[in-house]
């Protein structure tokens, strides 16, 4: 049995809770029994989705006749896995003609193609149907055409009542707006929500949404840090008598 580990010190011995590791800030442990909504970001989080970017960009990259992107630059592969199709060719083409001729490219890829080199990530789908019927879930993520065709490949629509893409705001994050309209969608409060995401730019949107952050795979200050997405379900369903038999 795993140990609940609070940030709070003597807490950490005493509550013996089903629980992954887990570790979640105590003073806002109170406000847990509220959560009515778990939003998700896509890339990183749901799926590892490094191939598939990396090769959607390339495409572009030999339609316009350039090289291929250097796969060891780190900041241009952050960028590339994190930010909005218009800020990553933006990155790349800084000069304003370059960059509209990598925009009117877009259209042009078919991402189906791509879908293949997409990993969902372990133990996503056993911990959306469980969490399903019991609280919300949504997608917010800063993919835009790309997003129908993951979400049919996967079989996913199912799951999600809302699916927030940057092609349905004017503002992607880090700005607050795709949060704020998955919270109006559910019309719950910031502080309802849990919003699980593997970057800065999602710990940023959170913040300024007022949602609880819940960092995946990722060193980031937030509500909680989880490893497997079954480490989000104490923060949901709050001890073992409430926990489906599906995870003893």
């Amino acid at each position: 049995m795993s140990t609940w580990r609070l940030k709070a010190g003597k807490q950490k011995q005493k509550h013996k809770l089903w629980a992954p590791p887990v570790v979640v800030s105590f003073f806002i442990k109170e406000r847990m029994k509220s959560f009515k909504t778990v939003i998700y970001d896509c890339d990183g989080v749901i799926f590892d989705s490094f191939e598939a970017n990396l090769a959607f960009y390339n495409k572009i990259m030999e339609m316009l006749g350039k090289p291929p992107l250097n796969r060891s630059d780190e900041t241009l592969m952050r960028v590339l896995h994190t930010f909005a199709s218009q800020e990553v060719l933006r990155h790349i083409f800084p000069d304003e003609t370059n960059w509209r001729a990598a925009m009117g490219c877009i259209a042009a890829v078919n991402y189906r193609e791509l879908v293949p080199l997409k990993r969902m990530e372990d133990g996503f789908r056993d911990t959306i149907e469980t969490l399903i019927g019991s609280v919300g879930l949504a997608i917010c993520t800063n993919r835009a055409t790309s997003m129908d065709a993951v979400m049919e490949a996967f079989d996913l629509g199912r799951y999600f009542g809302i699916v927030m893409t940057a092609l349905k705001v004017t503002n992607p994050k880090p700005h607050p707006e795709p949060l704020l309209k998955v919270l109006a969608h559910y019309r719950i409060a910031p502080c309802e929500a849990l919003f699980v995401g593997d970057s800065d730019l999602d710990r940023q949107a959170a913040e300024a949404a007022g949602v609880p952050f819940v960092a995946y795979k990722a060193d980031l200050p937030g509500l909680a840090h989880i490893d497997r997405h079954q480490d989000i379900l104490p923060l949901v369903f709050q001890c073992k008598e409430r926990l489906p038999a599906a995870f003893p």
